[in-house]
């Protein structure tokens, strides 16, 4: 379960304050929009920061007991924080509790990348795991409807689709997409529906093909058959990951995808 859910379970039963990162100026540790949640005896998420956290922290618990009411600070990361950054930090405290908890699942979620994942073989259920705390929302698609294990991130919805390419035409705008079907037809079924959607709205920033470079020469061969051109087929990237990462497990292959899709949202 990632720190969202977490946190928010923890806010059925708990008040909390919620910590936003406002405007930012300079070297800061983490973007403007970033939250926490602080509890009387815990906290989820990381505005990180070090000092400028752990200040944020007994601040926001002085919020809970009554002991203060102001609701915004500014730091500078300098000496007195024990930094060396230069930058500056804006920061938002807001009391919260389970009223909350629906506005700021929709808030928190919201904010992450649409990702599509074609296939639900070792690599994607591995995919998905490390996927768990990033900042992506995945609808996990297969034509097997039984593929799917029973228990997944509250990030990922799961979805069976047969042909499995007509969930193509139904993605977000925006999403990511990587392919990894249990057949090279179901691969190039989806990617030929993904470069005809690409063709037609150009709203497919990133489209991920597992394989190996034999696979893709084949591959392009058919793609090049079917009429596309070479512009059209470079927009597919295969093989998948960051290079340099030469291990063959899937795991190892789910941390190197992920890695290029968090490099892709830079």
């Amino acid at each position: 379960m990632n720190w969202i859910e977490q946190a928010l379970r923890r806010l059925d039963h708990s008040p909390a304050v919620c910590i936003t990162v406002g405007a930012v100026r300079g070297s800061v540790p983490r973007e403007a929009g970033t939250a926490m949640l602080v509890f009387a005896d815990g906290e989820h998420g990381t505005i990180g920061g070090g000092h400028l956290e752990f200040q944020a922290m007994a601040h926001a618990r002085q919020l809970l007991a009554g002991q203060t009411q102001e609701l915004a600070l500014q730091h500078v990361l300098g000496p007195s924080l024990g930094q060396c950054c230069g930058g500056s930090v804006a920061l938002q405290f807001r009391e919260v509790s389970a009223a909350d908890a629906s506005a700021l699942r929709a808030q928190w979620v919201s904010a992450r990348t649409p990702l599509a994942l074609f296939g639900g073989g070792h690599v994607g259920k591995a995919l998905v795991n490390v996927l768990a705390p990033l900042p992506f929302f995945v609808r996990w698609i297969d034509s097997r409807d039984e593929i799917f294990p029973p228990d997944v991130p509250p990030q990922v919805v799961c979805e069976h689709s047969s042909p499995v390419q007509l969930a193509v035409k139904d993605l977000q705008p925006g999403s990511r997409v990587l392919i990894m079907s249990f057949s090279h037809a179901e691969d190039l079924d989806v990617v030929i529906a993904c470069l005809k959607r690409q063709r037609e709205q150009a709203d497919l920033p990133f489209v991920g093909l597992i394989g190996s470079k034999t696979k893709w020469a084949t591959f392009r061969h058919r793609l090049e058959a079917r009429g596309f051109t070479q512009a059209e087929i470079a927009h597919i990237t295969c093989p998948i990951g960051v290079p340099g990462i030469e291990g063959k497990e899937p795991e190892v292959i789910a941390v190197a995808v992920a890695a290029q899709l968090l490099q892709l949202s830079d």
